[in-house]
């Protein structure tokens, strides 16, 4: 008899039914020639806001035009996975013109993730300021997370990576690493996180035991920020980031040592963290997501879709509630590392590929 962790691994072999079967995608080049896109986000006169990780935030037009880099952007260490990552606007962007940019900060001892907002005027942002700094910064130049995402709340939610080297921080409720952390728009502390007034707690911190979380999106009916993160040699899991909640890394994991194999922590389900909803073995290296909540794709709506790296692949995956019964992978013939996921305005959905001639593309029928 299988078990239910069996269960789901069997169900998520079974090909697609009736109105969810396979669709053929038609990749459609909207712009090209941007180098490491890393973060996507659209404007509401239907231009384009692209992050490059060298350190450039690019404005595509609506017909494709990649402008000038757009100058006033903080400083990046631009080395290994780190640089310009993430791009968000303010909810209130049509009057305030916020614009949110994470990315890989020097300074102190190492590096870290931080997190700046600055006024879009034209081509420049104006009034730039850091909101927020992970700590301790550490030097390394892998695992920075950095997806930004507003609660409905307007509270903004930043994912950080464990740094690679600094795993066992991932437990510890003292430092940002492997966490996502929740703060207003200004950087302050909303009074209603989970370890606000527990000595000892960073107070920002929403969750903790991840990774390297690079995919974070809001379900469209429920609210619950969604998120993915890379496993070690396997073990690349999605979950619903709750208050307070352990997500195990790295003693509860499916991941195992780069190199070696050998198992890590103590086995992958343990009391008082929460398992994935699904994972990955071998490793997809997931980046990007996206809630599917239009009609341009029949029988998709409410659909999660993945981006991948290593497997080269966008992952659809079927829901019931938090169930997934059901995943799909699409566009086998692309051989690109898909760096971001979003649905547009328009309700197709865009993709980046993660490339030095990279490319915005737009997923038609």
């Amino acid at each position: 008899m299988l078990n239910r962790r069996q269960l789901s691994s069997a169900l998520l072999m079974l090909p697609f039914a009736g109105a969810a079967r396979a669709q053929a995608l038609k990749p459609v080049v909207v712009a090209k020639g941007l180098q490491h896109p890393w973060g996507l986000a659209f404007l509401p006169d239907g231009r384009m806001l692209v992050t490059e990780r060298p350190g450039r935030l690019r404005i595509v037009s609506a017909q494709g035009a990649v402008g000038p880099a757009v100058q006033g952007v903080p400083a990046v260490d631009a080395r290994g996975q780190g640089g310009l990552l993430d791009v968000a606007l303010d909810p209130g962007f049509p009057d305030n013109g916020w614009v949110y940019l994470s990315y890989a900060e020097a300074g102190g001892p190492g590096n870290g993730t931080a997190v700046a907002r600055g006024r879009l005027q034209g081509t420049r942002l104006d009034d730039a300021a850091v909101i927020f700094r992970q700590q301790p910064k550490y030097g390394s130049t892998a695992h920075f997370g950095s997806r930004l995402v507003f609660d409905r709340g307007g509270k903004l939610f930043v994912t950080l990576g464990d740094r690679f080297s600094r795993r066992d921080d991932a437990q510890s409720l003292q430092n940002h690493l492997g966490k996502i952390v929740r703060i207003a728009p200004d950087g302050s502390v909303p009074p209603d996180n989970p370890f606000v007034g527990r000595d000892g707690a960073r107070a920002e911190i929403w969750s903790y035991g991840h990774r390297n979380v690079q995919g974070a999106a809001l379900h469209p009916s429920t609210g619950e920020l969604w998120t993915h993160e890379h496993g070690p040699q396997g073990g690349d899991e999605v979950n619903v980031a709750e208050a307070g909640k352990n997500y195990g890394w790295p003693v509860a994991t499916y991941g195992r040592e780069y190199g070696t194999g050998f198992k890590i922590g103590e086995g992958p389900e343990q009391a008082g963290m929460e398992p994935p909803l699904v994972h990955w073995v071998p490793s997809i290296a997931p980046s990007g997501m996206a809630f599917l909540n239009s009609d341009r794709y029949p029988g998709w709506k409410g659909n999660l879709f993945v981006g991948a790296l290593r497997a080269q692949t966008l992952v659809r995956l079927q829901l019931e509630g938090r169930r997934i019964v059901r995943q799909e992978r699409l566009l086998p013939n692309l051989s690109e590392r898909i760096r971001d996921v979003r649905q547009g305005p328009d309700g197709w959905l865009y993709i980046l590929t993660d490339n030095e001639d990279g490319k915005l593309l737009r997923l038609e029928r």
